[in-house]
């Protein structure tokens, strides 16, 4: 048995043994470009769905395929449980004590059994110990924990970022978007998240509102705007008609709640939930991102989940098309987020999903145990089906309607209840629209350890060094603790008059509580839009840029170093009652030194800003002008898995002869040993079938080893005679079947070696990214504005 074999590169996933007899297994390989068109994984708990799910998202870590993971079980952290060494001592802080007591055995011994069974699980099952060092240092492994600091947090809560202009073009889409958010937002605080409910209309025109600008939001500045918002009507009643400015700051005061609570900082620390950042790092390697959802409670889990799918369906949309396997979304559970009647926030964008990604490169994978429930009519849409063993009758019925469905009806049922009612643990149907058979296949042993559930004490202590790591950044990232101080110690005189300033200043207030008494600190609040336009370049692009500057009566001058982002530009025009009010500079009172600011910001504005754009002069690709550089990197990387995917297509047509060749030459050897097997045959099956040769199979498209010639070798070895086995025509035909096996293999290794050779070639590390910019002109900086914004401290 061969354990040494390079699946990945053949571009195959390496997911199972398929049974050939009783005594006779072949690598099962599936083509990583088949996961296109999606997958799903059924089967009832103990099936071995686990296994067969972390086997797929091994394959493609190891193939540099990034992934996104929705774990709501807690399973998928298993991925970083990874022992190239495989030694008791690296299993034995995962093992559970309650184990060891179940087997009576010690701790040490329990760990000393585990690793001696992945030992022989791994090398018995056509792999090495190699296959867990080149998963390690494949992809960069993360668990993230939202709405909490267990594992790495991710900062949720703190935007809602405004979709691409792909998306904003595509008005159905954004709808539904926004749809999705709006329903899963308000599901936070209970409120009835129906489409036509006065709230969601609200919410939604908002979001609308500010979208179509390219604006993001903030919670905060949601908040702000359920009370003011920046629309008189909606639809062809008045506002005030519509939703009464009591019951706006009713709905206000509820998702205030959320902020409110002390658990709330927890949504905006950590990274950002950005798509382009979680699937490569910046030396192009894969990530996997596992976001780790079992300690929410299940009106933030949909939340998430919903913000989530939402997020990917922006990301997705501002790629290009792609022929090749981009990336994976996985969730484990898709019970309660997909299900057949109901319309819940995630369901929406999930069909989105399985309808529009395989365009884009990206494939899904929906894993559930709970098969009654879930919407078949969205999953017609997926291509590869494994189903494992189920317990009811209603699921296995399911479950069959569904694949008879999704196979044009091309499946016979009676068989199929028949197959599914006596599958083993761990033995699965697949069914993949790129075949024509079904075939049943036993999962291959998982490089990664299962322990079960990975708990928060275990997060914690595999996340250790990336929370440390975060926390740095976080600490460096702060706004500078100089001025702060500065701030904090200045005495300065409170008026309740306000300063006065010229009329032609306009004056902006940012109240944040509802009080007696307000103190309000003065900023200059600088603002001005710029364009960026190159018509050979494709670029034509305009920003709003909105700054504010801490004022000091101190001050005699004002320093453009000090701008400042506007997190929340929603403002009051006009000054609450009991308003007090800190000094201002004294020359912000003369006309000419505003003028003169105005100046100097527009200078500050043309010195400081460039659009910054990437390139590749291999590729002869240039980035689009709102393109971040993970994006531009992740399509560098799709044009060289395409250049990879026709070089390999190329490789395929040149080798095929021999490969059709090979197959000829092996049929005609199986028929004649059917005619000798009531005379001898001296080998076992094992020994005539070649893994080789069931790999080319998979790799040119076909079966080398159809099963009917696979039958016709068992046969033949099982019908041996003990006193013939020494003939010498039967020993002929037999060894001509090895020699040709040993033909196949060399072939699979000269392939081998050349598809290696691509892979070296269109490597990302041989095609550097370079920044280059566009200045600003003079001319494309207008509308520049100096206000005065009264924040309350």
């Amino acid at each position: 048995m061969n354990s040494t074999i390079d699946y990945e590169k053949l571009k195959l996933f390496y997911i199972g043994k398929e049974k050939v007899d009783e005594d006779t297994t072949v690598p099962l390989v599936y083509k990583n470009k088949d996961l296109r068109t999606h997958a799903a994984i059924i089967g009832m708990t103990g099936s071995g769905k686990t296994g067969l799910g972390i086997s797929l998202l091994e394959e493609a870590a190891i193939d540099n395929i990034p992934s996104i993971i929705i774990d709501p079980k807690g399973d998928m952290g298993n991925l970083l449980l990874t022992f190239p060494n495989l030694e008791a001592n690296d299993f034995k802080p995962w093992i559970e004590e309650q184990d060891a007591i179940n087997n009576g055995l010690t701790i040490d011994e329990q760990a000393a059994n585990t690793a001696s069974l992945w030992e022989k699980g791994i090398t018995g099952d056509f792999q090495s110990k190699e296959r867990i060092t080149k998963l390690k240092n494949a992809a960069d492994f993360t668990i993230y924990t939202p709405g909490s600091t267990v594992g790495v947090p991710i900062s949720i809560l703190s935007s809602f970022k405004a979709p691409g202009i792909e998306v904003l073009e595509d008005h159905d889409l954004l709808t539904s978007l926004i749809n999705s958010t709006v329903s899963s937002l308000l599901s936070l605080v209970d409120i009835n998240s129906d489409s036509s409910s006065k709230e969601n209309i609200l919410l939604s025109s908002i979001f609308m509102n500010a979208y179509t600008k390219a604006k993001d939001l903030t919670l905060e500045e949601l908040i702000s705007l359920i009370v003011t918002p920046p629309f008189s009507k909606v639809g062809i009643f008045d506002l005030e008609t519509f939703f009464k400015q009591d019951d706006r700051l009713k709905l206000a005061l509820k998702l205030n709640t959320i902020i409110a609570n002390p658990s709330f900082k927890n949504w905006i620390i950590g990274e950002a939930l950005d798509i382009s950042n979680l699937l490569y790092d910046e030396k192009g390697k894969a990530k996997v991102s596992i976001f780790s959802i079992s300690h929410l409670d299940d009106a933030q889990r949909m939340f998430f989940v919903s913000l989530l799918l939402n997020q990917m369906l922006s990301w997705m949309r501002r790629q290009e098309g792609t022929s090749s396997l981009k990336a994976l979304l996985y969730m484990d559970e898709i019970f309660g987020y997909f299900p057949p009647s109901k319309n819940p926030p995630s369901k929406q964008p999930m069909l989105t999903l399985l309808k529009q990604a395989r365009s884009f490169g990206l494939g899904v994978i929906l894993s559930t145990q709970n098969p009654v429930d879930i919407d078949y009519k969205g999953l017609s849409n997926i291509g590869t089906w494994f189903i494992g063993r189920l317990q009811t009758k209603q699921d296995k019925e399911k479950v069959i309607d569904g694949l008879s469905s999704a196979a044009n009806g091309k499946v016979d049922k009676k068989e199929l209840m028949s197959t599914i009612s006596n599958l083993e643990k761990r033995t699965f149907i697949m069914k993949n629209i790129n075949e024509d058979n079904i075939k049943i296949f036993k999962t291959r042993w998982v490089l990664s350890y299962l322990k079960g559930p990975i708990s928060k004490d275990d997060i914690k202590k595999l996340m250790s060094d990336k929370i440390a790591k975060l926390k740095e950044k976080i600490t460096s990232n702060k706004t500078n603790i100089q001025r702060e101080t500065r701030k904090e110690t200045v005495q300065k005189s409170k008026e309740y008059v306000k300063p006065i300033i010229p009329n032609s200043i306009e004056q902006k207030y940012s109240y944040i509580s509802q009080s007696d008494e307000y103190s309000l600190q003065a900023y200059l609040l600088c603002s001005t839009t710029i364009s960026f336009v190159n018509t050979s370049k494709a670029i034509d692009k305009t920003q709003e840029l909105q700054y504010k500057i801490y004022l000091d009566e101190r001050m005699n001058d004002i320093d453009f170093q000090e701008l400042e982002d506007i997190e929340n530009s929603s403002f009051e025009t006009r000054a609450r009652t009991n308003s007090i009010f800190y000094e201002l500079p004294s020359f912000l009172q003369n006309q000419r030194e505003v003028k003169l600011i105005s100046k100097n910001f527009d200078n500050h504005i043309y010195r400081n800003n460039k659009l910054v754009l990437f390139k590749n002069s291999k590729l002869k690709i240039t980035s689009k002008q709102d393109e971040s550089i993970n994006d531009f990197r992740a399509r560098v990387q799709d044009r060289l898995n395409e250049n990879i995917d026709e070089a390999v297509e190329k490789l395929q047509i040149k080798f095929e002869k021999a490969n059709t060749s090979l197959e000829k030459k092996l049929d005609k050897l199986y028929v004649k040993l059917e005619k000798e097997k009531n005379q001898a045959a001296s080998k076992t099956t094992n020994t005539l079938i070649s893994i080789g040769t069931s790999i080319l199979g998979a790799f040119f498209g076909n079966n080398v080893l159809s099963k009917t010639n696979m039958g016709k070798v068992a046969r033949g070895a099982k019908g041996a005679s003990d006193i013939l086995k020494e003939r010498s025509d039967v020993k002929f035909v037999e060894e001509d079947i090895l020699n040709i096996n040993q033909e196949a293999q060399e072939l699979k290794e000269k392939l081998e070696i050349q598809i290696e050779e691509i892979n070296e070639e269109f490597s990302i590390s041989n095609y550097e990214i370079e920044e280059f910019s566009l200045n600003l002109r003079r001319k494309d900086i207008y509308n520049t504005k100096i206000e005065i914004l009264w924040e309350e401290v």
